[in-house]
Parts: structure tokens; C-alpha cells; sequence
């Protein structure tokens, strides 16, 4: 099968786009800030060039070195994943979503523009964007009438002339990530495309069915412990450097070394419960002790009890000012939690191991990220240390998810159904123009759906189509 062009912005270490590649696109050309991230990429992405640098003074470098390769053929499909970071509600102090102001102060929330550049140059026949959820509401001024819209409005309304735009707010887990990920996708398709009105004919959209949702799919979601038990990795354990770390994994399955109060506080947290060293009732010395949650101290020695607590100039002892999902197991009966770029701090949300007395390693995060277990990562451990890679694994997007909707994808332009994709009724769908036409109310501004044809329910296929669909997607979700 030859493999369709495709080009990536925002990039990262190329995770997410190997989803879509094991799909049927090739890239051509590959954009990243951070040119050791892009070296990453580039390793398991081998026949693309790459563009470093900041996007917005090097995305006309990334045309002309599309153009390079393929002249005037457009791409099939562009991806893009504009920093999440302004947008994230891990983030404090960015003000009120509704605030234009405090959105426009990170410029990194705009960077749709760059996209909607790209985009109305190569004209691809589809263009992918995620982010997270709050992409579809966090205002921003916009960049020519400097009124506030949300940036994946703004980006719908800019290449409305030229392409149907699909939301999509959905927790990743509903498609066999084994995490939950909140997060939110556009996909764009062209006008030209035969492929949509056969997609819009049958009452379906260009992503794929959830195939682990209670609603509509056939399976579960995987919980923590059965992808774990999947993994079949040693056990590890932070209290010295020689148990925290395995070997034959080229440094990428080992953890954090603890001290002695640090690792004293995580091993009293009841295993497999899902609890936090908020709840301990216990002393180092005394033992277990009945106290109220707000108690600092023990009541019977007054040293600090095993709870995340810090000791101030006086020598007095307070709780740490935290979210109470920080220093916190992960429950082992349901999917884990995100998997983020702070998944090597104990004070980040969610981040000790169920059982064993550890963090989660690198290689793990991965495999909860669904990265292939051969991804290729070069030296970047030893040259960029584990902070470095824990953020590229948790901004990436899980390949899993991306092979499923590069399927669709890929159905769309061949007009070949091997994979099912998802009603227009989808709740997951529903969610998404919710949003996008409430943020576009308090703006003052049109309902995305009014730029399309698809403003009302589109014709149902007759029950003949339908089953002929049907047979056409039974062999893939």
C-alpha cells in the first residue's frame, strides 16, 4: 500500500505521528521548536526533514521544503498540536477562561494562527489539531478585530471557506488508551473531497468509533493493573539506587530515589486504594494515631506526622499548600490518571505507583502513552536527562488513538471503510460543538455549525446503505 503525503507541526518527539504513519501516511516534513525533541522525532520518523525553530518564523521554511519534494501535490493530511500549556488548567494563574486579556498574555495560545497559514497554503485534503479541552473555550484576542474568541474558533472561522470542520471532546481511555486524557480534536476536511459528502451521506464523522466506551463500543476501558500486568516489567522500588532502577532497559525504567521520610510517608499509603499521604494517620515514631485531617503533628511525640508537611523558619510545621490529588496513589481499577510532563514529582497529581513504593518510570508513562515498545529515542536520556523525556512523553499524543483515527482518515480519502467511524450522534461529537457554539455566544459571535451544510442533521442514509456500511467496518471497530 503506498503511504499518502503528510506534514506535522509542533511535532514534539513524534509519537502521535506514528499513529498515523502505522495508518498509511508518510511525512514529508516535520516541525518542532526544540531541536532535540526534533532529533528524537526524526529517528522514528527517518524519510521526513525537519524544520526547527519557532513556527511562526519558519512556517514558510516548511512549505517551501514540502513543495521541495512534492511541487504542487497538496498533502493528504497535516497535523498539529500547538502547545497546550496557556491552556491547561494544571496551570494557575492564568485568569478567568473568559478573560481575552489574561489568554492573549501567553502567546503560545494563538499559535492556531500559524497553523491556519499552513493549511490555507499546502491545502491539504485533511488537517488534524489537538489540544485540550480548553482549546475549545479559552478567549484570546483575536488577531485582527481584537475581540475575544476562543482559538479553535477563531481557526474554524479562518479556513471556513475551504473546509467542514468536526469537534471532538472525548476521554482517551474510550478508545483503549489505558489512561484517562481529556482532551479535544478538530479535523478539517476539504469541500472537494468525494469522500465527504459520502461521510456526511451516512450520517457519520471523520473520527473513529470509541471502541472501549460503555456506550458504543465492545470492550471496557483498560484499568492500571491490567496494563501494568501487561507490561511484565520488574518491580522497582525508591528507597535506594540500586532497587529504584532495572537493567536491560537502557536507564529508562528507573525511579526517583526517595529519603527516608519521603519514602516512610509513600509506603503508608494503603496499596491499590487510590489514597494520598493526606489521609495518613500515622507517626514515623508513634505509629498509627487518631488526629483530625488539618493535624500537623502527633499528639503524643510532636513530630511531624507522615503527611506532605514542611517546616518553616520558626521551626513550626504546616501541610504543604497543594490540589489533594497530589502526593497520591494511583487507584489500580480503572485507567490511570494523565499521564503528564510532571510524572517524576510525587507533589504532581497522581503520580505513585499502586502497589509498590515508587513513582511511575519513564517507560512506563510511555506504555501508558501507548508509544510502540521499539520507539527509538537515541541517547536523549543520557544527553537530556529524565525530566526532559517525562515532558516529551507527556505532551505527546498516544499513537494508539491516532492509528485508530488515521484509519478513518484514511477510509475518507480512499473511500475504502475499514474502520468504523463515529456517528454524528456520538456524545463525544455533541460535547464538542456545545462548546465551541457556547464560546462563540458569549463573544458575540456566530455558531461555528452556521458556516457549514451540515447546520441541520444530515440525511440518513436508506437502510440498504446502511447495511452495506455495515459491512464495510465490520472487520475494524
Amino acid at each position: 500500500m503506498s503511504k499518502l503525503r503528510a506534514v506535522s507541526l509542533f511535532s514534539n518527539c513524534g509519537a502521535g505521528d506514528v499513529g498515523y504513519r502505522d495508518a498509511g501516511f508518510r511525512f514529508d516534513v516535520m516541525a518542532e521548536l526544540d531541536p532535540r525533541r526534533l532529533d528524537v522525532c526524526l529517528l522514528n520518523h527517518p524519510g521526513a526533514e525537519g524544520v526547527a525553530g519557532d513556527l511562526r518564523k519558519t512556517w514558510q521554511t516548511v512549505i517551501k521544503k514540502y513543495r521541495a519534494r512534492a511541487g504542487k501535490a497538496r498533502p493528504a493530511l497535516l497535523c498539529a498540536c500547538p502547545p497546550c500549556q496557556g491552556m491547561s488548567s494544571a496551570r494557575s494563574g492564568k485568569g478567568s477562561h473568559d478573560d481575552a486579556a489574561a489568554g492573549s498574555k501567553d502567546e503560545r495560545n494563538l499559535l492556531v494562527t500559524v497553523v491556519a497559514n499552513v493549511a490555507l497554503e499546502l491545502k491539504p485534503s485533511l488537517l488534524v489539531v489537538e489540544n485540550v479541552p480548553a482549546f475549545f473555550t479559552r478567549k484570546v484576542h483575536h488577531p485582527k478585530d481584537k475581540k475575544p474568541v476562543s482559538a479553535a474558533n477563531y481557526l474554524i472561522t479562518a479556513l471556513a471557506d475551504d473546509y467542514v470542520a468536526f469537534p471532538l471532546v472525548t476521554d482517551l481511555c474510550d478508545f483503549g488508551v489505558p489512561q484517562s486524557r481529556n482532551r479535544a480534536f478538530l479535523t478539517f476536511v476539504r469541500k472537494d473531497l468525494p469522500g465527504l459528502k459520502e461521510l456526511l451521506r451516512i450520517g457519520r464523522t471523520p473520527f473513529p468509533r470509541a471502541t472501549h466506551a460503555p456506550d458504543v463500543g465492545s470492550a471496557r476501558p483498560i484499568t492500571l493493573s491490567e496494563a501494568l500486568e501487561s507490561f511484565a516489567l520488574p518491580a522497582l522500588d525508591a528507597a535506594s539506587p540500586e532497587t529504584a532502577s532495572a537493567s536491560d532497559y537502557a536507564g529508562f525504567h528507573s525511579v526517583p530515589v526517595w529519603n527516608e521520610r519521603i519514602y516512610a510517608m509513600v509506603a503508608a499509603i494503603p496499596h491499590a486504594t487510590g489514597r494520598s499521604a493526606w489521609d495518613n494517620d500515622v507517626c514515623h515514631h508513634c505509629g498509627p494515631v487518631k488526629v483530625l485531617p488539618e493535624t500537623v503533628t502527633c499528639p503524643q511525640c510532636n513530630a511531624p506526622l507522615l503527611r506532605p508537611i514542611v517546616k518553616e523558619d520558626d521551626g513550626s510545621y504546616r501541610l504543604v499548600k497543594g490540589f489533594k490529588s497530589s502526593y497520591r496513589r494511583m487507584h489500580s481499577d480503572r485507567p490511570a490518571a494523565t499521564v503528564t510532563t510532571a510524572s517524576g514529582h510525587i507533589g504532581s497529581d497522581y503520580t505513585i505507583h499502586p502497589t509498590q513504593n515508587r513513582l511511575l518510570s519513564p517507560l512506563e508513562c510511555s506504555l501508558l502513552q501507548t508509544f510502540p515498545k521499539d520507539f527509538k529515542w537515541g541517547d536523549a536520556l543520557k544527553k537530556l536527562g529524565h525530566t526532559n523525556v517525562r515532558e516529551m512523553i507527556g505532551e505527546a499524543v498516544p499513537p494508539a488513538f491516532t492509528k485508530l483515527h488515521g484509519e478513518v482518515l484514511h477510509g475518507i480519502l480512499k473511500r475504502e471503510w475499514e474502520r468504523a467511524p463515529m456517528a454524528w450522534s456520538d456524545e463525544r461529537l455533541t460535547k464538542g460543538w456545545a462548546k465551541l457554539a457556547s464560546a462563540a455566544k458569549k463573544d458575540g459571535r456566530k455558531d461555528p455549525r452556521s458556516y457549514f451544510d451540515y447546520a441541520t442533521p444530515p440525511i440518513r442514509a436508506s437502510a440498504s446503505s446502511k447495511r452495506k456500511t455495515a459491512e464495510a467496518v465490520t472487520t475494524k471497530g
